[in-house]
């Protein structure tokens, strides 16, 4: 859909679930946005919200937060949610860090949280 707002939803393996929480519980919002994500994540919203179209990118260590990334960088992606595991180490740590700090390079919302990315789809359900 043409002017359509994009979303990225991204999630680390301890979170995945939080996610699909999340997504069930906002579907109706959701669906007002072009949603991409990583494979794994995009797969668990699929599941968990089958009614929601989500483009699915590679998986985030082998490449999807990079994507995902670029795509912020060309400003296709207008909000970031990004359930983070700050209790595990990830190998791939370089490339979080990099796709945060292009959120806010090019200062687009961003969740880190859940507590966080319910403020931000409440606050553009009210659009």
């Amino acid at each position: 859909m043409e002017g359509q707002r994009c979303i990225a939803l991204i999630a680390h393996d301890e979170k995945k679930d939080d996610m699909a929480d999340f997504a069930r519980h906002h579907q109706k919002v959701l669906a007002s946005f072009r949603i991409v994500a990583t494979g794994t994540t995009g797969g668990r919203v699929q599941e968990a919200c089958p009614g929601l179209e989500v483009i699915r990118l590679k998986s985030g260590p082998l490449g999807g937060d990079q994507q995902i990334g670029a795509m912020i960088a060309t400003g296709e992606v207008d909000m970031l949610i990004f359930f983070t595991d700050p209790l595990t180490a990830m190998p791939h740590d370089v490339d979080v860090k990099a796709l945060t700090r292009l959120a806010t390079v090019y200062d687009i919302p961003m969740a880190l949280n859940r507590a966080t990315a319910e403020n931000l789809i409440d606050f553009n359900s009210a659009d």
